[in-house]
């Protein structure tokens, strides 16, 4: 399970370290594979362990090509998919087709999302941070659209 929010450095070449305490469990399930794509909703990227997306693969996969929101998820999710190895130092190398397309700069944000990470460029990550906030502290916020999680 993946939680926090890490700031971690992207470097020259391209790539981020992924911290410590993840690299366990992504070698124990996926050996290391691992698949970058762009987030469909958000301007991030997406990091799946190889045995989940292969799960939101066929999920996707099943979608309507008749439908033109289905095709456009797919071909979002499907087409920017990529395989990346994590190295014996914990190392991705992210495409630079990817980071262009999240337009991130050195500093960046390793977002825990559960199963998945979101990797976010730095400032971005915390002007949404921001914004959320903003957002769900609202007095004109119903909310009886949000779970109770805690309470």
């Amino acid at each position: 399970m993946f939680r926090g929010a890490n700031s971690i450095n992207l470097d020259s070449k391209g790539r981020i370290a992924i911290p410590a305490k993840y690299r366990p469990s992504i070698t124990e399930s996926s050996a290391s594979h691992l698949i970058v794509t762009c987030d469909p909703y958000d301007n991030c990227l997406l990091i799946f362990t190889l045995e989940h997306w292969e799960g939101t693969e066929s999920d996707l996969q099943s979608l309507s090509n008749s439908k033109p929101l289905h095709r456009r998820l797919k071909r979002t999710m499907l087409s920017h998919a990529t395989e990346v190895d994590m190295d014996a130092s914990g190392r991705l190398l992210i495409p630079s087709v990817l980071r262009e397309r999240a337009k991130l700069s050195k500093d960046v944000m390793l977002i825990g999302q559960g199963k998945t990470f979101q990797l976010w460029d730095e400032s971005s990550w915390h002007q949404l941070v921001e914004e959320d906030m903003t957002v769900l502290s609202s007095e004109e916020l119903d909310s009886d659209d949000l779970p109770d999680l805690y309470y």
